[in-house]
């Protein structure tokens, strides 16, 4: 971990040296309400020393891994409203920096909470939570719930999309019976490109439209079979992501559309069930993935389980900073970043480190948008410039959906938008990869960039992931707002792409979703520097032009995007 205070002031005094005197601007003589100084002095350039103290200020210990609506986490984000303010910005939400989330913070008893499946001839297995399963209940009037002899179904991936052909509760009554579904999309299991989005994994992919969805098919319970390729993640982010305190927006209707259960179980589980119940795990997935599949009921396998929770409203905050346009300022430009990250939770044993940094992810992104603006607030731009740090991410884009339903200026006012998420130290990339590729005019700008700077624009490499579906920008986008998310490739300029693999691959494995995505003084900035100005550049010019960049024809947020402009 990196713990540190005078060092703290000492490494901004350092990443200050050479900074002509006028690109720099002093820290106020009083900040109140923060656990961390702010920088003494940054440039208006953008540097790597600059996004190191930055980087290494979010991720410090002393904001326990930036938890939202916990009071370290909390005071991350007043840090972030600070340093918004002292680069010279207004605030973003009419005399506030802050936008206030009202959210639900449940922590399950694990003592007290379990799930176990039983069956004919005896068999009884009690799930061992973490290593065996994960659950949770997104009910938010009550501590505790049950389910009983709930009758296992499964039903393929759990998906209805009318607009692929494609119903796996089709003819099904789900009521008072638990589901149990694959991760991903048959898109991605047949890699036919035909079906859904092919290999590009599609919302209907995604493990949030999967509990939604059971919750409308009125289940009692709704459980997903991880399995590393298809989540793109292993076993260790699934227990870490859900164990401890779990944030969710205030429900208007309690979470009454949902089941009482939700979770997760390992694929070895799975596969011990489905044998225990006269089925083969692999024929069964490739079953699922054709065409015309019906739900399949699991033998005489039912579930029992027990949620005992903690439920208790708090309050969290999207931070705001706003750069007025001089000659148009009710047309915005805006970028986004997350601010939140996991905060304290089990950890790893091994060193007994709880804390969850989360220094990539998204200290990177929160860094890269006070970098950006505090070049932009040098200078003047005729369009306004937006720059929101959402909360709320980790759980489910939550805090940006809380935006996008209550925006501080009209969608239709919004240009354009860019987002930053979780940038990797990997040094210069001759590529640049744009998440959802082929998806607006803002690639058109984006490559005239690259194109002067001798680089290429590259499509996700790893679509089935489904990352455009996983960070903020699609809150905005389904609402029509052109957004961009994209990040330096892997074809490292020293080392090729086996390089930029290999650090990835290590990324993913060993620190994503962990206590070890911590801050390390030998990251090579470079890369992030290069990445950080481009998307400086191209914000930049959009506040300085009259285009609309619209989405590409076909796309599926084109047409919510022309009703907004029409004024509908």
């Amino acid at each position: 971990m990196t713990r540190f205070s005078i060092a703290l002031s000492a490494l901004a005094l350092a990443a200050a040296c050479g900074a002509p005197e006028t690109d720099t601007k002093p820290k106020p003589a009083d900040v109140p309400n923060l656990l961390l100084p702010l920088p003494a002095e940054t440039s208006t350039e953008i540097t790597a020393d600059d996004l190191a103290i930055r980087i290494q200020t979010l991720a410090d210990d002393t904001f326990e891994g930036r938890g939202p609506g916990t009071e370290a986490g909390e005071a991350s984000a007043e840090w972030i409203a600070e340093e918004m303010k002292r680069v010279g910005l207004k605030p973003g939400n009419g005399e506030s920096y802050f936008q206030t989330v009202e959210m639900v913070e449940t922590t399950l008893d694990t003592d007290t909470s379990g799930l176990t499946i039983s069956g004919s001839d005896g068999f009884e297995k009690p799930l061992t939570l973490g290593n065996d399963a994960v659950i949770w209940s997104k009910k938010q009037d009550g501590t505790a719930f049950d389910i009983s002899d709930s009758e296992l179904v499964f039903v393929g991936y759990g998906t209805v999309a009318p607009e692929y052909g494609w119903n796996d509760y089709e003819g099904l009554d789900v009521e008072g019976k638990t589901v149990v579904m694959l991760v991903n999309d048959p898109g991605y299991a047949t890699g036919d490109p035909e079906l859904f989005n092919g290999t590009s994994m599609t919302y209907y992919g995604r493990w949030t439209y999967k509990f939604e969805e059971a919750g409308k098919q009125g289940a009692d319970a709704a459980i997903v079979i991880h399995e590393t390729a298809p989540a793109s993640y292993g076993w260790a982010v699934v227990a870490n992501s859900w164990s401890g305190a779990q944030a969710d927006l205030v429900r208007k209707d309690g979470g009454a559309d949902r089941t009482v259960m939700e979770g997760w179980i390992t694929s070895e589980v799975a596969a011990e069930l489905f044998e225990t119940a006269g089925l083969d795990f692999e024929e069964m997935k490739e079953a699922a993935k054709t065409p015309g599949f019906r739900s399949i009921p699991m033998g005489t396998l039912k579930a029992s389980g027990t949620i005992n929770q903690t439920v208790t409203g708090k309050q969290s905050r999207n931070v705001i900073g706003l750069l007025p346009g001089t000659t148009r300022p009710d047309e915005y430009v805006s970028y986004i970043a997350h601010w939140d990250h996991l905060g304290k939770g089990p950890g790893d044993l091994s060193t007994d480190d709880r804390i969850f940094n989360g220094a990539v992810d998204n200290a990177t992104g929160s860094a890269g948008i006070l970098e950006i603006a505090e070049k932009i607030a040098s200078v003047e731009t005729e369009r306004s410039v937006m720059f929101i740090a959402v909360t709320l991410e980790e759980s489910g884009l939550l805090g940006s959906a809380y935006y996008a339903e209550n925006p501080v200026v009209p969608h239709n006012q919004m240009v354009a938008g860019i987002n930053i998420d979780a940038m990797l130290p990997l040094g210069q990339t001759k590529d640049v990869i744009v998440i959802g590729y082929g998806a607006s005019e803002l690639e058109d700008r984006l490559k005239e960039l690259t194109d002067a700077a001798g680089r290429v624009i590259v499509p996700d490499q790893n679509p089935q992931a489904g990352f455009f579906y996983r960070s903020d920008h699609v809150s905005l986008a389904k609402k029509g707002v052109p957004m961009l998310y994209a990040d330096g490739g892997i074809d490292k300029v020293d080392g090729g792409k086996d390089a930029g693999r290999a650090f990835q691959a290590v990324y993913t494995r060993e620190r994503y979703h962990k206590p070890a995505d911590e801050y390390q003084s030998d990251w090579d900035l470079s890369g992030m520097v290069e990445d950080v100005s481009m998307l400086h550049d191209l914000g930049l010019g959009l506040a300085n032009s009259e285009d609309w960049p619209e989405w590409y024809e076909g796309n599926e947020f084109k047409a919510i995007r022309d009703a907004s402009l029409a004024g509908e």
